[in-house]
């Protein structure tokens, strides 16, 4: 029963990640954490070599259609696989703590919430610095690129969550000249190397459930297929809503499940007798 109900997750993120090109690990590691009680770590580690897997697919067909900008891809990698390492180091040194429970939770709540205003507001963010900022020359634009990378790195070792939305948005912000769907497919090929390495170092740290990654992979690749077909009958600007939304309930029930609990551990820390 417990594989069925990880299979019809896997599907209905993989239903949203076929309408939208999101949704995956906005969506996954916090019902992974809300529906089935896996520790924040373990939820985080899990979804990373989850999506290294669903976008090592993405990143074939983007690559057979000639979608990728392998030079925005490599300066993206030379700052977040660094970024992962470094941050894999830190969080290896408060392994399955009340201290990684926390900061994982703090940074995923912000995560949904930030790659939410993406969703809603990207044109808008967009127009704002291409005014402020026109006509980065090569230099400049590498060199934003990297530090891009390593916020990423790090955001998404933490939490699984950025490589989509906000990624896609830094992208479109600094690149104006490449289509969309290069962009895209440049975003896609990035995530590959960042979540593989960033999931292996979870997985040696003891991160990751490899059975509940074969139950959600089942679901899933229908969902993508059959979320694809709808993609087309759907506007895009409602999907985008609809997810938005969505990732704003979570993240609210998210940090109240966070509070109550930490609020019930003091609680009963206080009420502990002295020795």
């Amino acid at each position: 029963m417990i594989d069925l109900l990880y299979s019809l997750t896997g599907f209905g993120v993989g239903l949203l990640v076929g309408m939208t090109g999101l949704g995956g690990g906005s969506l996954l590691t916090p019902l992974l954490i809300l529906l089935f009680g896996i520790h924040p770590a373990t939820a985080v580690g899990t979804d990373l070599l989850y999506s290294a897997a669903t976008k090592t697919a993405g990143s074939v067909v983007h690559g057979l259609a000639r979608n990728i900008e392998w030079q925005v891809v490599r300066r993206l990698a030379a700052g977040s696989i660094p970024s992962a390492l470094v941050t894999l180091a830190v969080l290896s040194l408060v392994h399955q703590s009340q201290a990684a429970r926390s900061l994982i939770t703090a940074i995923l709540c912000g995560s949904l919430l930030v790659t939410a205003v993406v969703l809603i507001f990207r044109s808008t963010i967009v127009r704002f610095y291409r005014s402020r900022f026109p006509g980065l020359d090569d230099r400049r634009t590498a060199i934003v690129t990297v530090i891009t990378g390593v916020i990423l790195g790090a955001l998404i070792t933490i939490s699984s969550i950025g490589a989509g939305a906000i990624g896609v948005c830094a992208l479109v912000i600094l690149y104006p000249q490449l289509p969309m769907g290069r962009i895209v497919g440049s975003d896609i090929a990035h995530a590959v190397p960042l979540t593989l390495v960033a999931g292996a170092g979870h997985w040696m740290i003891g991160n990751v459930d490899p059975h509940v990654i074969v139950a959600l992979l089942v679901g899933s690749l229908p969902g993508i297929i059959l979320g694809s077909y709808f993609a087309v009958r759907i506007a895009e600007p409602v999907l985008r809503l609809l997810l938005a939304a969505t990732l704003i309930v979570v993240a609210g029930k998210l940090f109240y499940d966070h509070f109550e609990n930490t609020l019930s551990l003091l609680s009963a820390s206080a009420r502990r007798p002295p020795y």
